[in-house]
């Protein structure tokens, strides 16, 4: 009888539970038992690991649909890791998480996380040389190579849309502009797909150049004195500082444009997990167990043009862009972000939203 193990990491999102859920399902329909990690990262600091059991009724259908995880994310251990890079003990740090996983005597690991998480674990795979490790990637950021689709995106785009959607009532009785701020670190995707969704007049995203001259001369011409300017996280404003959507609310109002600056900020990773996350979840599930089935090892699962298949972390390292991690010292990430040929940059500009300087 397999046992595998389950490890959410990084930030939450919607559909986390709706994975946990469908692995022990699955799992238990395979004939193999399933623990889940608690914490993620901080559970494997742990000696031994902190571990439970997963059941069908630990992990129930009906709570399935509820943002967060059953098994926590975890903090600390990022910064464990940190302590051990200034420390010159990575290589210790890393045969303590060894040491502790292996207390579990697991045949496989699923991993469910970023690209932070995923670049970590190919750069320290020797952790994971005695078992199987199948990576499912969910982040509303969307910025993972490879994959047409994570889990956790779809829903933050529609907790966005509703948010903006109560917003615009009251842009519209008191003639005002709302500049919102969207998540996605340095992608703008999430502000994308949310922008256009709601009819937003701007959108403001890392990848594209824009002009705060041509952005306010654009709302001037909108036939209206209310409406929403939807403004990534990610982006820069020469000769300005503090928050993006502070920046270009400032901007607006020297402009004499009457606004106000918005910040949907943590909701953007709760809400009941929408129907495309769940079934994004359970397509990836299954292709994981297959996987696992398979004695694969080192792949990630990914959708592409709608079939879920696994790569392998190498490639999907090599396929993205690579920087520097603000939040792990010495580790560089692999990163997907807005395409120049993507499809809805195209929509965006036939629906006349701005969206800065377009080759």
């Amino acid at each position: 009888m397999k046992k595998i193990g389950i490890m959410t990491t990084g930030g939450d999102c919607s559909g986390l539970n709706s994975v946990i859920n469908r692995i022990v399902l699955g799992a238990r329909n395979r004939g193999w038992r399933t623990f889940g990690i608690i914490d993620g990262t901080d559970g494997l600091c742990h000696m031994p690991a902190n571990a439970i059991e997963l059941t069908p009724e630990s992990v129930p259908v009906e709570m399935a649909r509820m943002a967060g995880s059953f098994l926590h994310n975890g903090n600390s251990g990022i910064m464990n890791f940190e302590t051990a890079i200034k420390m010159g003990r990575v290589d210790q740090f890393n045969k303590n998480l060894k040491r502790s996983l292996a207390t579990l005597h697991l045949d496989a690991l699923i991993l469910i996380g970023g690209n932070g998480s995923f670049s970590l674990a190919y750069k320290n795979n020797d952790i994971y040389s005695k078992l199987s490790l199948v990576c499912i990637p969910k982040t509303i950021d969307f910025d993972i190579p490879l994959t047409d689709r994570t889990i956790g995106f779809d829903t933050a785009v529609n907790e966005l849309v509703k948010y903006c959607d109560q917003v615009l009532l009251t842009a519209r009785s008191h003639h005002r502009w709302f500049v919102v701020q969207t998540m996605g670190r340095e992608c703008g995707r999430l502000a994308l797909n949310a922008g256009v969704a709601v009819g937003a007049d701007a959108i403001i995203v890392p990848e594209i150049k824009f002009n705060v001259d041509d952005l306010v001369e654009h709302v001037r011409c909108v036939p209206r004195d209310y409406g929403i300017i939807m403004v990534s996280e990610g982006i820069t404003l020469r000769g300005h500082s503090g928050r993006p959507a502070d920046m270009i609310s400032r901007a607006l109002t020297a402009a004499g444009i009457t606004n106000r600056a918005a910040f949907p900020d943590y909701i953007q990773r709760s809400g009941d997990t929408t129907a495309a996350d769940r079934i994004t979840a359970a397509k990836m599930v299954t292709c994981a167990l297959d996987a696992i089935e398979n004695r694969e090892t080192n792949v990630i699962t990914a959708l592409q043009d709608n079939v879920c298949k696994t790569v392998s972390l190498a490639d999907f390292y090599a396929a993205g862009d690579i920087s520097r991690d603000p939040n792990i010292p010495d580790l560089c990430t692999s990163n997907a972000y807005i395409e120049p040929d993507d499809p809805l940059l195209d929509v965006a500009t036939a629906m006349n939203i701005y969206i800065g300087e377009m080759k």
